[in-house]
């Protein structure tokens, strides 16, 4: 089959984030969005509770969100940083202590303080909001708000902000590394014959006037690029999951033609979660439901609140990533958004330059996924297929403290780096239980690439921090040089970092290469066979 053009399907960072922005000179605002500055350091959000009404004529969109926050140290007269990208407006400003001064500066609104805070103590930031947000030219790809028309031509509107920040719309503390631990309420405002979909549960739903509220609730802490209104001719059918923690609703919120191809193509939601909390562990939030939601693009893993747009089709958009044919067999859109929620949701990295944490371990979903809803022969299949999206532009973690994601190739090289971790780990059941592991250990927790890194390490007991280094922080791709004479195989590494320590098991035989020539004797004089799982290049040489 004609394999798919990854430059178009993936283009420059792969994402259904931002696109990656390569060669940026960062600024001092880079840095106050992406650092936890003295302005973030000293407080720790607990909830937001927050209403947005957009009119569709205008592009504009109007609310509040008050921000409910702990103390966390000892601070005299601080400056508390809210995020609020412009065009937006904060139009007022109120808190439950006294504000010395409070000003819109750029992207950000500055609250002075002339007070002692102490450590424990609680607090809320009340801020009312207006204006015409940014517009998305070709959602999710770049940030910004969707107004457009679904093919009725009804009001369909939504956003999605996960490189840009929560913050081109809503007033919050937009760093990854805060989460509101008690959930989010969300009103969502709409005229009457329209319906508002939110994250987590739909806790209340009247008119007021010629209006409709929704009112929806998460009740687990949320990353704020997932805090997403949903508005449009929406209908609901529901189902449930007998899983791990018990039921769990299943809540489907579609454009209303759509309903009956949703019914069919929604069916692929059960094997999904039963494969992913085989891997993973239970699905993260239960309290919250499972959510599929029609939007307006192609998809994103907004929490409890997954976006899908793939036109009820198997495939990305109908064609398979891996160029296998296996990717056919299943909705792209459905298991790689869902994968988030374990990945990205449930644990989420502190910074966009770990998103890799994301990436990686969602893509390498699919090929888990793969092998329980087929099986390890088509899984195996499709981990090679991914391969060739590889790049090796530039290393997959970016730059920290700058809201910088790392290369695109935190997608498939990601991906290919666990799917080597595993060959070299040689029990699939060990391999499970890191992965089960790692999403209860770190169980709604935000996450350094250092903690994964030395989590897999210490369970797997194998030291990989050269194997992290090699794939995540170099553009090298391994090389095994090798010759072989009958049963005599020679071999050694080239393109490495730094004493790399990535063991091949050949016929049964390990071998840990270097850049020295070594010698192994094989059981047989036949042509040795590489296993093709391992992300190396094989290069013989005479």
């Amino acid at each position: 089959m004609k394999k798919l053009s990854y430059t178009i399907l993936f283009a420059s960072g792969l994402a259904f984030g931002q696109f990656f922005e390569k060669d940026k000179v960062f600024t001092k605002q880079d840095t106050l969005k992406g650092s936890n500055t003295q302005f973030r350091n000293f407080w720790d959000v607990k909830k937001y509770d927050l209403s947005v009404e957009p009119d569709f004529a205008q592009k504009s969109i109007k609310g509040n969100n008050k921000i409910s926050f702990e103390i966390i140290k000892d601070v005299t007269n601080p400056t508390f940083q809210i995020d609020l990208q412009q065009p937006m407006k904060a139009d007022k400003v109120e808190a439950s202590f006294p504000i010395a001064d409070s000003k819109q500066d750029g992207d950000f609104i500055w609250i002075k303080t002339n007070k002692s805070f102490k450590k424990g103590e609680k607090y809320t930031i009340d801020v009312t909001y207006s204006g015409n947000p940014t517009i998305a030219k070709r959602a999710p790809w770049d940030g910004g708000w969707v107004f457009t028309k679904d093919e009725k031509g009804n009001p369909w509107m939504s956003v999605a902000d996960e490189g840009i920040g929560a913050s081109i719309w809503l007033p919050t503390k937009d760093i990854w590394s805060d989460e509101p631990d008690n959930g989010v309420v969300m009103k969502i405002i709409t005229p009457k014959d329209l319906v508002g979909v939110g994250n987590g549960k739909l806790i209340e739903k009247k008119a007021e006037g010629d209006k409709m509220v929704y009112t929806w609730e998460v009740k687990n802490p949320i990353n704020a690029y997932s805090i997403i209104p949903n508005i449009g001719k929406y209908v609901n059918f529901k189902d449930t999951f007998n899983g791990e923690k018990g039921k769990l609703d299943l809540d489907y919120w579609v454009i209303d033609y759509n309903l009956d191809k949703a019914k069919k193509q929604f069916q692929q939601v059960k094997p999904m979660l039963s494969a992913f909390e085989y891997w993973f562990g239970p699905y993260p939030f239960y309290e919250d439901s499972y959510k599929l939601v029609d939007s307006p693009y192609l998809g994103m893993e907004h929490q409890s609140n997954v976006a899908y747009g793939n036109g009820y089709q198997n495939g990305y958009m109908g064609q398979d990533y891996s160029g296998t044919g296996v990717g056919l067999n299943w909705d792209y859109i459905i298991v790689h958004e869902s994968g988030h929620e374990w990945f990205a949701n449930n644990i989420t990295a502190k910074d966009q330059a770990d998103m890799w944490v994301h990436e990686g371990f969602t893509m390498y979903s699919e090929v888990l996924f793969t092998e329980r809803y087929m099986d390890k022969k088509s899984a195996d299949i499709y981990a090679q297929g991914i391969k060739h999206g590889i790049e090796n532009d530039v290393p997959i973690i970016g730059k920290y403290g700058v809201r910088n994601e790392g290369s695109g190739d935190m997608y498939p090289k990601g991906a290919s780096m666990l799917h080597t971790i595993r060959q070299v780990i040689n029990n699939d059941e060990k391999f499970r239980q890191i992965l089960r592991g790692i999403n209860k250990d770190f169980y709604h927790q935000t996450v350094t690439t250092e903690q994964i890194e030395n989590y897999i390490s210490k369970k797997s007991g194998i030291d990989f921090s050269s194997v992290f280094n090699q794939y995540l922080r170099s553009t090298k791709i391994p090389t095994l040089e090798y010759s072989q004479k009958g049963g005599e195989l020679k071999f050694r590494y080239t393109n490495i970092v730094k004493n790399l320590k990535l063991p091949i098991i050949i016929e049964g035989i390990t071998i840990t290469p270097t850049e020295q020539w070594q010698t192994v004797k094989l059981k047989k004089g036949s042509p040795v066979e590489f296993n093709t799982n391992y992300y190396i290049d094989y290069n013989k040489v005479q």
